[in-house]
């Protein structure tokens, strides 16, 4: 093999030759300098991850990319999002010129941005598309999960991807590992391979050697950007600087013992725990009531079991309950209403929701 010729062959090996996009064609007016950057560079990479914290304008970034990957190319784009999130995305398109088609069973003549849930994928087929974003891509974090096989499979064919999620974990070396094989960057095992060793006499633990820490995010950072706000990437944080979270700790006594002991006493392993969850079920409950009857506002009530959503619906007067046996029509219908102001209070599971539904006016 010629010199040159040799010399171009590991050029093409090499990690940073991962380019696979275009300059942008397209730019909306409305976004910052931070989202302006974060566009031009994902659509440049063609194949990237954005861990924006939250707030910081992802679906605007993604809906900017998708429509800079179709008009480029003239193709469809998908976007996968949680249950929750479909129909927002569509009146985030409105906002910044871009017309996006929700679809729960397969696409439509004339569609070019198509929506929607992880749980309806199987109803499309990858070669329809030449683009995939995923919204709250932190579903991919499970590498030995169903789901994540399967948006992976989705995604292989697709020469243009994104990823974009508020809740990436830096430190969760598994999940950029998942991450970097979604865009075809390196296979999770590949990775462990090049920067990672067995943590000690732990071998389902991992941690970077110590010679390739700095290699190992200087590759993350060839197909990632992350930032909690805009100075992470040197511009101004003016108008994004949040007041700190407030955490309010309501302790609840049970009116009930320990079956078998004069007083409560402390769970220890699990079947305890969930016993002491039930046995409490009344007293925990009437305190959620009493705090969504103590403002006008609308509210979220959280459980974890079927019996507490239904006691929940009981106590908060007009409550709309949204639970797993629901179909995904009727939940989507309920959480839109409800951002909406046309339902005042509902009670349902975070993972029914899906981690990335914007409660905006809460």
């Amino acid at each position: 093999m010629p010199t040159t010729d040799y010399e171009a062959f590991l050029d093409a090996k090499t990690h940073s030759k991962n380019d696979h996009g275009f300059d942008p064609v397209w730019i909306p007016d409305k976004l910052f300098d931070f989202q302006r950057a974060l566009l031009e560079w994902a659509t440049r990479k063609g194949r990237a991850a954005i861990f924006a914290d939250c707030g910081l304008g992802k679906t605007f970034m993604q809906l900017a990319w998708a429509e800079n990957v179709a008009r480029k190319t003239g193709g469809r784009v998908l976007i996968l999002t949680p249950l929750a999130v479909s129909f927002q995305t569509v009146s985030e398109g409105e906002k910044i010129g871009v017309e996006v088609a929700h679809r729960r069973e397969g696409m439509k003549d004339g569609d070019r941005i198509v929506v929607t849930n992880y749980e309806r994928l199987h109803y499309f087929n990858p070669s329809d598309f030449v683009g995939v974003v995923c919204d709250e891509s932190s579903i991919l974090k499970n590498y030995a999960g169903a789901t994540r096989q399967e948006i992976t499979d989705f995604m292989e064919p697709l020469p243009y991807r994104l990823l974009c999620t508020a809740t990436a974990a830096p430190n969760d070396y598994m999940e950029l590992g998942t991450s970097s094989e979604a865009l075809g960057i390196m296979r999770r095992p590949e990775m462990l391979g090049m920067f990672f060793t067995h943590d000690g006499g732990e071998t389902s633990k991992w941690r970077v050697k110590g010679h390739a820490e700095r290699r190992f995010w200087e590759w993350v950072c060839l197909w990632a950007r992350a930032m909690r706000r805009p100075s992470d990437l040197g511009f101004d944080d003016s108008g994004f600087s949040l007041p700190p979270l407030q955490t309010r700790e309501h302790v609840v006594e049970s009116r009930t013992a320990t079956p078998g002991a004069l007083f409560s006493m402390v769970a220890m392993d699990l079947d305890e725990q969930r016993e002491e969850l039930r046995r409490t079920m009344p007293e925990r409950c009437e305190m959620a009531a009493q705090l969504v009857a103590s403002h006008n506002g609308p509210s979220i009530s959280w459980c974890h079991l079927n019996e507490e959503g239904r006691m929940l619906r009981q106590m908060i007067p007009g409550a709309v309950e949204v639970s797993g046996s629901d179909t995904e029509e009727r939940k989507e219908s309920v959480f839109e209403d409800f951002s909406k102001g046309n339902i005042q209070n509902i009670v349902t599971k975070p993972k029914i929701a899906g981690f990335g539904m914007n409660w905006q006016h809460c």
